[in-house]
């Protein structure tokens, strides 16, 4: 076996050359009056109903597009004034439709821009009746970009008059949304964000708003007869709800008996991992191992059967392998720090989510967080759950990394049933069960999240009908199922990454996809299994198959472009016989209000030969990735994030290992280039500085051993070239944990 080794070295920046251009019709489509007229009346009436309802100080208007629309296509001359910007005022989005989605934004102004808007469409089409018989064509439009001096009207600036006609090729219509559902339980809802508070808001409808029903600035838990009143008084205010009482998926029991005496040593300094779950019984074998805080009110009566799940679940993350020897993952034993946040059966996710950014906030030192706890709810497809929502926001801000189970499928429903909270958290790692077998257990569910994340990740195992996963329990050692049990044993492998290698959580989350997906990608439409089931043995995702060179690279997207041109790999007589793959992994900052575009960063990976094109260096991608290149027509923005996952935060490229190899054609000197173009949503810029981590491999094609030439190669390119040596790190963790006592 090789060892992975890690490339140090400084990456180039670069700035965005491209200046975007005048605004411009996609070739071939045109624009008519007739349209613009009737985006122009939709206008109006919006203006006259919201000019009557005075409450929010301002306009709610939602933009439904033709098709799902890349930020660049989104509008530029509506819903602004002056130097503002209309994205500015988007306050959700969602996608409407079956089969061919469409984007629908909904955006937040002030009465006199909607008037700002309905003049501008009322020039538009007066021009466009005048000078292009009610129709204007892209020809028309370059013709204007080109000669200034064809456009001769006053009323309106000529760039304004482009963008309000670009505009309208994208918007299919003006609407004021409205909330329909109803509900019968405690509900968490989301309202937009206008210029009112929402204490002040909820005092106006007549609901009395207290701190304690506030999550944040607009998220909030209602009863029933609150929510109806919410929903008859002010329908275009709710951006999204969800039921608060969830009720945890069921865990399958399949036999039970006493676990007998088993011997634990005491705990030294061993790696601490967060359990975040019900309650925990404290008279179980290993319970020196755990630290143990019940968050659930002491006033709420609980029994022994409450601290099953939790006990369980912390029983496979202290000793798994000794209860499941099958299983051994070389990590050995994992502290914990057990949380009880919830009783069996149902809990407040509104309580939970206050509990969760309490515990992490106060527990800095502990970076891997296992939740296993998940509603039987399904998620919706529109918007991010405010469990998940407030677990990509803590990861954000304190650098931690949770690993969340899939949820399981209650044994009377049916099957293709959506994950449920949160394990529709993006910036996650979440984990569905397999059985011992490798197929997809009878119990699960499939993603994707918000119509396009892949979610899960990955898979373990997490027992079945045929055999279950061995845990202890307050009654005694128990053969359970559920992607539950699946969690903490990848919760295991991520603490052993972080601590006791010393990676980051990037790079130890792209480690985990990478050995996860190998060669043969599970990630296809089915949903269920992510990239694949990761293996047992924690060697086997520290190091590679004798024909194999695996590297890892870290480093942080300052520019629009991060990037080296210069990774050298082996030549041998005149080609390069190797397949290659790579994994990108970063955590961005997530926006509800951006609705279903809810990551704010986009990181595009270009991973391939270096070969000069018109005097410059370029990369010659495995994916043929030509996204963002100079004088590449950019793919629709649904093609984009299908061939490429734009916009997602894990992206993997693989080829395909063939039955017949063909070595490469060498280009400038045998190097490879590693590019991460950066791109943001919001003018906050949140991607500047963000971390990332890549791992990529490469698979000689006739079996030979080449990690010391390419070692080489690579100091000789002025690398610094680490080799992971498990033991050796392991050793160095010893030390730097040791207690040292002064005389």
């Amino acid at each position: 076996m090789n060892n992975i080794l890690q490339l140090k070295g400084s990456f180039l920046q670069r700035s965005n050359p491209g200046g975007g251009g005048p605004p411009n019709l996609p070739v071939g489509r045109e624009v008519t009056s007739q349209h613009l007229k009737k985006l122009c009346d939709e206008l109006r009436k919006i203006l006259r109903e919201w000019q009557n309802d005075a409450m929010i100080k301002g306009a709610l208007v939602s933009v439904h597009y033709f098709d799902v629309v890349a930020k660049s296509n989104r509008i530029k001359g509506l819903l602004c004034k002056g130097d503002t910007s209309s994205s500015d005022s988007i306050r959700g989005s969602k996608f409407s439709g079956y089969g061919n989605i469409k984007h629908v934004f909904t955006h937040y102004v002030k009465l006199d821009v909607v008037l700002e808007s309905i003049m501008r469409l009322e020039i538009c089409s007066e021009i466009v009746d005048r000078e292009y018989s009610g129709k204007i064509t892209w020809e028309d439009v370059h013709k204007l970009n080109s000669e200034p001096k064809r456009y001769r009207n006053k009323g309106l600036a000529k760039s304004s008059f482009l963008k309000v006609i670009v505009d309208a090729n994208y918007v299919e219509r003006f609407d004021i949304d409205r909330f329909k559902e109803s509900v019968t339980e405690h509900t968490i809802v989301t309202i937009y964000r206008t210029d009112v508070s929402t204490a002040e808001l909820m005092r106006q409808i007549g609901i009395d708003m207290i701190e304690e029903k506030s999550i944040d600035e607009t998220t909030l838990r209602l009863l029933p007869d609150e929510f109806e009143l919410l929903k008859q008084r002010v329908p275009y205010l709710i951006a999204m709800s969800v039921r608060d009482i969830s009720e945890l998926t069921l865990d399958n029991i399949e036999a039970s008996r006493d676990i007998g005496i088993v011997q634990i040593p005491s705990p030294g300094q061993e790696p601490i991992i967060g359990v975040i779950d019900t309650l925990f019984y404290e008279e179980v074998y290993f319970k020196e191992w755990v630290s143990y805080t019940r968050m659930v009110d002491k006033n709420i009566p609980t029994t022994t059967k409450d601290c099953k799940h939790g006990t369980a679940v912390t029983s496979i993350v202290v000793d798994g392998p000794t209860i499941n020897p099958e299983l051994d993952d070389g990590c050995g034993r994992f502290r914990v720090r057990h949380f009880g946040v919830a009783s069996g059966g149902r809990f407040s996710s509104f309580t939970v989510l206050k509990s969760i950014r309490e515990i992490v906030s106060k527990n800095r030192d502990v970076k891997v967080w296992n939740l296993s706890l998940g509603s039987v709810m399904q998620i919706n497809k529109n918007f991010i759950s405010p469990e998940a929502a407030e677990l990509d926001k803590i990861q954000c801000e304190y650098d931690v990394i949770f690993v969340v189970a899939g949820t399981n499928k209650p044994l009377d429903s049916p099957s293709g049933m959506r994950l449920g909270a949160p394990a529709d958290s993006i910036n996650s790692i979440v984990v569905n069960a397999v059985d011992f077998d490798g197929h997809p257990a009878s119990y699960h569910r499939i993603g994707p999240v918000l119509s396009f994340f892949h979610k899960p990740d990955i898979s373990y195992y997490g027992g079945d009908i045929k055999q279950g996963m061995k845990v202890c329990t307050p009654f005694g050692e128990e053969s359970l199922s559920g992607t539950s049990f699946a969690t903490p044993w990848i919760s295991r492998k991520m603490a052993y990454l972080i601590h006791t290698m010393g990676f980051t959580r990037e790079v130890a989350k792209a480690m985990l996809i990478d050995a996860a997906a190998g060669w043969n990608r599970k990630d296809d439409m089915s949903h269920s299994v992510g990239y694949g089931i990761v293996p047992k043995r924690i060697e086997d995702i520290l190091q590679s198959a004798n024909d194999e060179i695996r590297f890892i690279m870290t480093g942080s997207a300052d520019a629009y472009e991060t990037y080296t041109n210069r990774i050298p790999i082996p030549v041998y007589n005149g080609k390069q016989p190797f397949y290659a793959r790579a994994t990108l992994c970063y955590f961005p900052m997530c926006s509800r209000d951006q609705g279903v575009d809810y990551t704010s960063t986009e990181m595009d990976m270009h991973f391939g030969r270096v070969k000069e094109e018109k005097g410059k260096p370029a990369i010659k991608p495995i994916n043929d990735n030509k996204q963002g290149d100079e004088g590449f027509n950019p793919l629709r923005e649904g093609n984009a994030r299908k061939q490429y996952r734009k916009w997602d935060n894990i992206k993997h490229i693989s080829e395909t290992i063939a039955a017949n190899p063909r070595p490469r054609k060498v280009y400038e000197q045998g190097l490879w280039g590693l590019s991460i173009k950066t791109k943001e949503r919001l003018q906050t810029r949140s991607g500047r500085g963000l971390q990332f981590g890549v791992v990529v491999t490469l698979k000689e094609m006739y079996g030979k051993n080449r990690i010391d030439d390419f070692i080489k190669l690579c100091m000789f390119r002025g690398w610094i070239v680490n080799q992971v040596d498990m033991e050796n790190r392991f050793d160095i963790y010893k030390k730097a944990e040791e207690e040292l006592t002064f005389e």
